[in-house]
């Protein structure tokens, strides 16, 4: 009797122990930088966009929250080597040198690059080359292919203008500083729709953009290239490209 009483006894208090406790998500701090619409990009004081569907579509394939962490472009993949984030969505394009420091997920977006110029200002592709002045994002695609194509080539010989954000290098052009913009043609697609610039040209350089992890990580990124595949198999990716563009 004394031994049956004391299994009861045991029995309520594991009942009683366990009632509180909920298995809580993994939670992964998402690096991105919000200033690259539709990807990423500040409304009501919130970061929303593609970038940010797509990792909350991937968390709930994969079982884990997230958690948002703007920051400028090029502090992106120093952030992921630091350990201060996890993971880097935010339109970034899988470059032979980034991948020597980082790993990347499957593709799951291709783009080209394009140029942006003031509506009514008259300029066309010539800004792009002579005495011209023109702005691109720190550490972008943007920002390589015309140091490659045009500074190095003696193309350009104008002034090229880094800023931090593309917010910033697209008021610089309706302010009159630079006579254009190098970006990615769906963010340049955005700007033109809701600005006075107008994009007259895409360079083709056949991009794919990644979601990137720390060098080694593999447990994280084997995790998002499944959650990838599921979102892609299940409709989701396509639901959200129509939301988004």
């Amino acid at each position: 009797m004394l031994k049956r009483t004391f299994v009861v006894m045991l029995a309520l208090a594991l009942m009683v122990a366990f009632s509180g406790f909920t298995v809580m998500a993994e939670t992964y701090v998402v690096g991105t930088s919000a200033g690259f619409p539709p990807f990423e990009y500040i409304q009501d004081g919130e970061v929303v966009g593609f970038d940010i569907d797509l990792m909350r579509a991937i968390g709930e394939s994969q079982g884990f929250d997230i958690e948002i962490q703007d920051i400028s472009f090029d502090s992106l993949i120093p952030g992921l080597q630091a350990g201060t984030i996890d993971v880097v969505a935010a339109g970034m394009t899988i470059t032979e040198q980034r991948a020597q420091v980082v790993d990347f997920t499957d593709p799951y977006y291709s783009a080209n690059q394009a140029l942006l110029v003031k509506e009514d200002s008259g300029n066309n592709v010539t800004v792009l080359f002579g005495d011209n002045r023109l702005a691109v994002q720190t550490g972008t695609t943007g920002d390589l292919w015309v140091e490659e194509h045009l500074q190095d080539t003696g193309i350009l010989t104008g002034n090229v203008t880094h800023f931090d954000t593309f917010v910033l290098a697209v008021q610089d052009l309706i302010n009159e500083n630079v006579e254009g913009v190098v970006l990615d043609t769906p963010v340049a697609q955005r700007y033109a729709a809701e600005n006075p610039v107008l994009m007259i040209a895409e360079l083709v350089t056949g991009e794919e953009y990644g979601l990137a992890v720390a060098r080694g990580n593999t447990e994280l990124l084997d995790k998002l290239n499944a959650g990838l595949q599921d979102v892609i198999d299940s409709g989701v990716m396509d639901e959200l490209l129509d939301k988004h563009f």
